[in-house]
C-alpha cells in the first residue's frame, strides 16, 4: 500500500494547488458528466455521481458548474459526449499499471497514453494483462493521532467495512470496504465524527515492485505526466519507491 498512499498524498496536495488555478475542474466536470450519463442525475441512487459531487465540493467548484455538468450528462443540456476507457500496461521496471480515462476522442487518448508510457520506459499492454494483480476496493484513511483505534475498528466493522489496518509508515488507519459498501461506510463514519485523510474508490495492488533510483524517478515523472493529461482520470500502479525520492515530488 505504500506506493498507493504516497502518490495519493502527492496527488491530493497537487490537486489543492491546481484547484486554485481551475486546472482540476476539467477532470471533475468530465467525471460528473459521465457519471450522470451512466447512472442518472440523482446522487442518492448514483454512488459514482455522489462521490464526484463530493470531490467537486472539496475543490471548491461553483455549484452552477456542477449542476451544468450533470445536466449535460443527463441530456438536459447539449454538450460533448464522453466515454470511459481503461488501459493496462507496464511502467519502468515492469511496474503494473491501470490507467482510467474519460475522453471524447479515444484515438487521441490512446495515442497520448501509448506515447507517455513509451517515453518513460513502459509499454501499453492488452486488456487483462495486469488487472488481475489489483483488487477494487473502497479505501478510507484516517490520521492515527486523531482517533481511538478501538472506537474506529468497532464503528467501521459495524458499518460494513471488510477490514481496518494500521499503516505505521504513513501514520494512518486504513479502512477497506467492498466497492458497493463504500458510500454507506463512509457516511456512517462521517456521522460519528471521524475525519478522513482520504476517501476513494481505488485499486490496491496485491504485490509491489521495488524500483531503484533511476527507474523510480522515471516512474514518478510518468505518473506526473499522466496526471496532467486532461483525459486521464485515475492511475493505479504497484510501485514501491524510497521515501527520499518520493519527497522530491511533494
Amino acid at each position: 500500500m505504500s506506493g498507493h498512499n504516497k502518490w495519493s498524498s502527492i496527488k491530493y496536495k497537487k490537486a489543492k494547488e491546481d484547484s486554485k488555478r481551475g486546472a482540476v475542474f476539467t477532470k471533475l466536470i468530465r467525471e460528473l458528466t459521465i457519471a450522470a450519463k451512466e447512472g442518472g442525475g440523482d446522487p442518492d441512487s448514483n454512488p459514482r455521481l455522489r462521490l464526484a459531487i463530493e470531490k467537486a465540493k472539496e475543490a471548491n467548484m461553483p455549484k452552477q458548474n456542477v449542476e451544468k455538468a450533470i445536466k449535460k450528462g443527463t441530456g438536459e443540456l447539449p454538450g460533448v459526449v464522453y466515454e470511459d476507457v481503461t488501459y493496462e500496461g507496464y511502467g519502468p521496471g515492469g511496474v503494473a499499471m491501470i490507467i482510467e480515462a474519460t475522453t471524447d476522442n479515444k484515438q487521441r487518448t490512446t495515442a497520448s497514453v501509448r506515447h507517455l508510457l513509451s517515453k518513460y520506459g513502459g509499454s501499453l499492454g492488452e486488456n487483462g494483462c495486469v488487472s488481475w494483480m489489483f483488487d477494487s476496493v473502497g479505501y478510507i484513511s484516517i490520521d492515527k493521532d486523531k482517533v481511538d483505534e478501538e472506537e474506529l475498528f468497532e464503528a467501521a466493522l459495524d458499518a460494513g467495512a471488510q477490514d481496518v489496518r494500521s499503516n505505521e509508515e504513513d501514520n494512518v488507519f486504513e479502512v477497506i470496504t467492498d466497492t458497493k459498501d463504500f458510500m454507506a461506510v463512509k457516511n456512517a463514519l462521517e456521522e460519528k465524527g471521524f475525519e478522513f485523510v482520504s476517501a476513494e474508490l481505488t485499486k490496491i495492488p496485491q504485490t509491489m515492485v521495488k524500483l531503484d533510483n533511476g527507474k523510480a524517478e522515471s516512474m514518478l515523472k510518468l505518473m506526473n505526466m499522466l496526471d496532467e493529461d486532461d483525459d486521464v482520470l485515475n492511475v493505479y500502479a504497484n510501485f514501491d519507491i524510497p521515501d527520499e525520492i518520493m519527497e522530491k515530488f511533494e
